[in-house]
């Protein structure tokens, strides 16, 4: 079943689907009922979709082994050579989350929402639900923001942040002393209490998501997106081209928004862990300035004048090929945007992009040798019959 499951990953991921989706397609295709280790076409699906769910919870830290096989993998095909494992790039970018972009009329209609459906399914009965005066007030609060008339904007966000203080005092006051609906009320009335107290400028955490509390706000100076709402990823690659392309040698999620340069020493020492090689030179961005590698003197940063001569010069001005593959990853993959739930679920989605994109540069790598056969065999077939036409 371990085979199945981490194969069914794979394929998600390889292919950009959905769990619905690869389930719906390992029906009918046979190419990946015979990936995931079937010796027979099978006309229905064996498992329940909700496993890989289950599977990825149990999964975790262990989904670095899937990003390792896929280096062996790419370096026992010839696609990955062994010298280029001492020389990587390190970036971070954003995995955003799913959500709708956050604004106070939106949460504070969530946490209205959130909680009365809450609330019909543990059966409270509340004086009034306020769904249909703060549909109406947010999607007014919303037209009023597009017209730049503020004042009625501010009105209509007043007046759902004070009909949500109304819903959470009479949900506190129905459920008092009944332990097992206060416990599955505690996160959603804390939540929906943080999104009626929070301001626009306020200093420490904010609330972006009612559904998904572990998002953050990130600025990465992007002129299209000044914001993004997710988590910082960070990403190691080879620095030179190999014969399969670019790799990836490691991807970790790093909640909290911490500083880039704060987190070169650790991504340093997993990354050596993961290939089993040491990392003689890493090079970064402006945004590492500071950093806490192990060895300052191998760390060289784009701009950096001192000590940049010959080679190093020479793949310090690769540095920028890792931003493409970081497109890549988000268009092709599915680091552009994470479906799934909790902070576990950002750092395997993460894992899972990196390891189906070494993958799908080892099955590239492939097409390309077989290519290469198919052109020596016409080849020699067009020479034995010129040689036969001539004799």
């Amino acid at each position: 079943e371990s085979r199945f499951v981490v194969g069914l990953l794979l394929l998600k991921h390889m292919f950009g689907l959905s769990d619905e989706g690869v389930c719906e397609r390992w029906v009918y295709d046979p190419y990946f009922q015979h990936f995931t280790g079937e010796t027979f076409f099978q006309h229905s699906f064996p498992h329940e979709r909700s496993d890989l769910t289950h599977w990825r919870k149990r999964l975790g830290d262990k989904l670095d082994l899937l990003l390792a096989e896929s280096l062996r993998v790419a370096h026992d095909s010839g696609a990955l050579r062994t010298r280029d494992l001492a020389r990587v790039t390190v970036d971070t970018t954003v995995q955003p989350k799913n959500i709708a972009f956050p604004t106070d009329a939106k949460l504070l209609h969530a946490a209205i929402k959130g909680l009365n459906r809450l609330a019909r399914r543990h059966g409270v009965r509340l004086r009034q639900s306020y769904v249909r005066v703060a549909r109406q007030a947010a999607m007014m609060a919303g037209r009023y923001a597009h017209a730049k008339q503020l004042s009625r904007h501010h009105r209509e966000v007043r007046f759902l942040r004070t009909r949500l203080g109304r819903l959470i005092r009479d949900i506190r006051r129905r459920i008092a002393g009944r332990q097992t609906i206060e416990a599955a009320f505690e996160g959603p009335l804390s939540r929906a209490s943080q999104v009626r107290s929070q301001r626009q400028r306020q200093r420490g955490w904010k609330l972006y998501s009612f559904h998904a509390p572990e998002v953050e706000c990130i600025g990465k100076g992007k002129a299209r997106a000044p914001y993004e709402f997710g988590v910082k990823v960070s990403i190691v690659t080879t620095n030179a081209c190999s014969p399969g392309g670019q790799f990836v040698l490691h991807a970790v999620a790093l909640p909290g928004n911490p500083y880039d340069g704060h987190t070169l020493r650790d991504v340093v020492e997993d990354t050596q862990r993961l290939t089993g090689r040491e990392i003689e030179r890493v090079y970064v961005d402006k945004g590492y300035r500071g950093h806490d590698a192990p060895h300052p003197r191998r760390v060289f940063i784009s701009g950096q004048k001192r000590g940049v001569f010959g080679t190093i010069k020479r793949e310090l001005r690769r540095r920028s090929a890792v931003e493409p593959l970081i497109g890549h990853l988000k268009e092709e993959g599915h680091l552009g945007r994470c479906y799934l739930k909790g902070r576990a679920s950002d750092a395997a989605n993460a894992v899972l992009t990196a390891a189906e994109y070494n993958f799908r540069r080892i099955l590239a790598w492939i097409r390309i040798l077989l290519r290469l056969i198919l052109y020596a065999l016409i080849g020699g077939l067009c020479d034995q019959t010129s040689l036969n036409h001539a004799s």
